[in-house]
């Protein structure tokens, strides 16, 4: 890809993101940006305009969740009108629930759509090394498994998507896309949840701050390599599938694979393709109580034992009055 550096973004910069896009887009088609105002789209945005023009479009985001959300919308349009950069806003609407994946389930939806409309190869996101750190701290705390544990993913598939989701910056620091906002001198938008400390991944980033002994680049490539082993384990599970399940009406029988991972990810398959959300400890209970003998339920599933077969089907409903 040719490069063309504006904005005085450092040279350095510019050709590992133009390597990124390389590698993730090896056809060079045009992508949509999905930029939010913040530092970190917003020099996701300054970087593609620098080492891929003319090859990319930007989306942003409008929830309305806050005052200050247009106002953001509006940096953005701005930074890309004063580039000749082709920019949508996208109203969304969110409500009831946890808003925060409220927020993301909408976000997504919408960029998918928009991406679609405009025959786009992909969505590129401003997650970071940094990012990945945080990601990776936080799911070891609650005792992920290794697709959790894989993070934040550089290309991923998303349910409901028609197009994959990139993420070009992940071998990109914080500090680096700060250099690349200073370099220009543009304004960006600063969230204020971003330093609230009733958030995790906040209290987290902060404790990386004063650990700087810690290399956020290190753990991605952990992250990365976590990745690979989840699409190995990916590929056993749909042989175990292949091999041990048995669809039955609206339930399933499985013959317990002998693999204990593998068994799990089955299971979990399993309680989704009948309409739950199980959490990976949930799953994990479940599989132990199976393989005493016993039985339970999870999202609307009712698990146990017939004959050395674990049975699933939908959980009767509960009687009233």
């Amino acid at each position: 890809m040719s490069t063309a550096p504006t904005d005085g973004v450092p040279p350095q910069l510019v050709e590992r993101f133009a390597e990124a896009a390389d590698r993730l887009n090896p056809d060079g088609d045009r992508i949509g940006l999905a930029v939010s105002g913040g530092p970190d789209s917003m020099a996701m945005l300054l970087l593609a305009h620098a080492a891929i023009p003319g090859a990319f479009e930007v989306a942003t985001v409008d929830h309305g969740l806050r005052a200050q959300a247009a106002d953001e919308c509006a940096l953005v349009v701005a930074a890309c009108e004063a580039r000749g950069i082709a920019c949508a806003t996208l109203k969304v609407q969110v409500s009831g629930g946890n808003l925060q994946q409220q927020a993301r389930a909408a976000r997504y939806a919408a960029l998918g759509q928009w991406a679609a409309q405009r025959g786009l190869a992909a969505i590129a996101t401003a997650h970071h090394a940094d990012d990945q750190a945080e990601t990776l701290l936080m799911r070891l705390n609650r005792g992920s498994g290794v697709a959790g544990l894989a993070g934040v993913r550089e290309y991923v598939w998303m349910a409901g998507l028609d197009v994959p989701v990139i993420r070009p910056l992940l071998q990109f620091r914080r500090a680096e896309l700060a250099t690349v906002i200073e370099a220009a001198g543009i304004e960006v938008a600063h969230d204020p949840s971003n330093a609230a400390d009733r958030f995790d991944r906040v209290r987290i980033r902060k404790a990386l701050a004063d650990a700087d002994w810690i290399d956020p680049l290190a753990m991605a490539r952990s992250a990365a390599f976590l990745a690979e082993a989840d699409e190995a384990l990916e590929t056993i599970t749909n042989r175990a599938v292949r091999d041990y399940l048995t669809k039955t009406g609206d339930g399933a029988e499985l013959v317990p694979p002998p693999d204990r991972a593998i068994a799990l990810r089955v299971i979990e398959r399993i309680i989704t393709g009948m309409g739950g959300s199980p959490r990976g400890s949930d799953v994990a209970r479940l599989h132990d109580r199976l393989e005493r003998g016993e039985g339970g339920n999870i999202g609307g599933v009712l698990a146990t034992t017939e004959d050395g077969l674990w049975i699933f089907r939908p959980e009767p409903p509960r009687r009233t009055g």
